[in-house]
């Protein structure tokens, strides 16, 4: 039987009415403002022709107060799954020409089955978030919704990436589904995302605020921490997600993209000589070093504005996937502090959920000492690296370039917390404290009573270095796998991970550890 004429007519016509969203003078609007539509955001994160759209006649139920009447276009988010690289991903996009991107009931249950299809057929979750937030007609409905939102997102947690990207207003409790995502993708210009406005702000506690002073990328990306990524406009954001994807497996059972190289290279790196700097006291740029490491000195940056003292992000290392820790001894000398900690310890949690090996780079001097700092709870804090490091499975590979004091030392994947292989540069200096603050403390009157103090004092501390925290004192006893020069670093590391790849560790079962959140 042909299907009659009437039948297609009709299928087409609510199509094109549900593709048309709010209209084409508001998407012009979005357009003028350097905005994709939500449409088209999906269209550029996935490969021409593999979007399969979801959901795309539901409507909200009309029974809410004010809306009985209204027609909301795919009740305002468009979800469905395609291919990126030639990988299975699953997404929604909230379309703020409808109703402003509100969420209600429909709303709500849509982005949800999108989430609950990607956990089951084990594909990554990328969230464009672009909505003025509640319902509000929808009063509790739109509330539980959101509750329904969450809960999803924290079972997805840990089985597939999910990447949440800020393209417009994220509000109130709206802003808790990018938290509860592993990464958040925010534009520079037009992403806000808080729990209170600045009117909020006014009205509760008289202090007078701007959007940007609460809300921004730039906001989030350098003093709260929310933000891992602060992109230019719509299009560098999803470049962004893009490439973060291509480090990532689809789910927790696969490992992830590798790309091995047939042969290592082994060839001595005379560059790295070059950056080291002649005097000790001098800061060494960890960025130059991961350059002359990872392939290509490609490293994809994760929270680059927030905690610099510490580096984190993504890489390859001849071909292989691995995630990158190095303390930043060109801000606050690479000490450990209490944000750090928190970035360091949530990246390292990552990286083990995912199965991508942990390649930690030290030059560390301690923990951060201050008043605030221990008022603030470094302790705690510090506790969360030690936490994430030693309950870490994945591969670890360890290099001491330089200073590797006290706790810190422990702090940053020691032997004893679990690392599988460390390295040391000759230049390490492995102790619990700097040598200028021991000779002060083991020779403090014989310093003192020196015809040249200063001499004495720099004499002292450099004994101390060669007889208490040389590199060679470790290795004797157990706690270095090998002393190595700089330039083999690249080559020793990569055959390190070929070698460890295939790890596998027992631990006693259990529930889950009490991470000293």
């Amino acid at each position: 039987m042909t299907l009659s004429v009437k039948l297609l007519e009709t299928l087409r016509e609510r199509r094109e009415k549900v593709l048309a969203a709010g209209g084409l003078d508001k998407i012009k609007a979005r357009h003028e403002k350097g905005l994709l539509s939500a449409r088209e955001r999906l269209e550029a994160l996935f490969e021409e022709h593999t979007f399969q759209e979801m959901g795309m006649h539901i409507r909200h139920s009309g029974r809410h107060f004010g809306t009985a009447d209204k027609e909301f276009p795919a009740d305002a988010v468009v979800v469905g799954t395609g291919y990126t690289d030639g990988r299975p991903v699953a997404a929604f996009s909230q379309d703020f020409t409808v109703s402003a991107g509100t969420l209600g009931k429909r709303h709500a249950e849509k982005m949800v089955e999108v989430m609950k299809f990607a956990l089951k057929m084990g594909m990554p979750i990328v969230a464009f978030k672009d909505s003025g937030g509640a319902r509000i007609q929808e009063g509790v409905d739109a509330l539980s919704g959101y509750g329904h939102v969450f809960y999803q997102n924290v079972l997805a947690s840990g089985v597939v990436p999910q990447i949440a990207v800020v393209l417009g207003p994220c509000a109130g409790g709206a802003s808790y589904s990018p938290a509860l995502m592993d990464f958040i993708i925010m534009t520079r210009k037009n992403g806000h995302m808080f729990i209170t406005g600045p009117e909020v702000i006014k009205a509760v506690t008289g202090r007078s605020c701007t959007m940007d002073e609460v809300g921004s990328a730039a906001v989030h990306a350098s003093v709260s921490g929310n933000v891992h990524f602060v992109a230019e406009d719509d299009t560098h954001a999803i470049q962004i997600a893009r490439k973060l994807l291509s480090y990532l497996p689809s789910n927790n059972t696969e490992n992830p993209p590798h790309r091995p190289t047939s042969d290592i290279a082994l060839s001595y790196d005379d560059g790295m000589d070059e950056i080291i700097p002649d005097d000790s006291s001098s800061p060494l740029d960890a960025r130059a070093v991961i350059g002359r490491i990872v392939d290509g000195g490609e490293l994809l940056e994760i929270q680059a504005d927030w905690a610099k003292n510490i580096i984190i992000g993504l890489a390859r290392i001849e071909g292989i996937v691995v995630g990158i820790v190095a303390n930043q001894p060109k801000e606050m000398a690479g000490a450990l502090d209490i944000n750090a900690s928190d970035k360091a310890a949530r990246f390292i949690r990552f990286c083990n959920t995912f199965s991508i090996p942990i390649v930690t780079l030290v030059d560390v001097p301690g923990f951060m000492p201050g008043i605030e700092q221990e008022r603030g709870g470094i302790i705690r804090h510090g506790a969360k690296m030690l936490f994430a490091y030693a309950s870490c499975t994945v591969p670890k590979i360890t290099v001491i370039l330089r200073k590797a004091y006290g706790g810190s030392y422990l702090a940053m994947c020691s032997q004893e917390m679990g690392a599988d292989l460390v390295y040391a540069w000759p230049t390490a200096e492995i102790a619990v404290m700097g040598a200028e603050g021991a000779v002060n403390i083991l020779y403090r009157t014989e310093i003192k009573e020196a015809a040249d103090p200063k001499a004495r004092h720099k004499e002292l501390a450099a004994e101390y270095r060669a007889e208490f925290a040389s590199p060679y004192l470790s290795a004797a006893q157990g706690y270095i796998t090998d002393v190595i020069e700089p330039g083999e670093t690249r080559g020793v590391v990569a055959l390190a991970l070929r070698k460890t790849l295939n790890k596998r560790e027992v631990r006693p079962p259990k529930k889950h550890g009490g991470i000293p959140m």
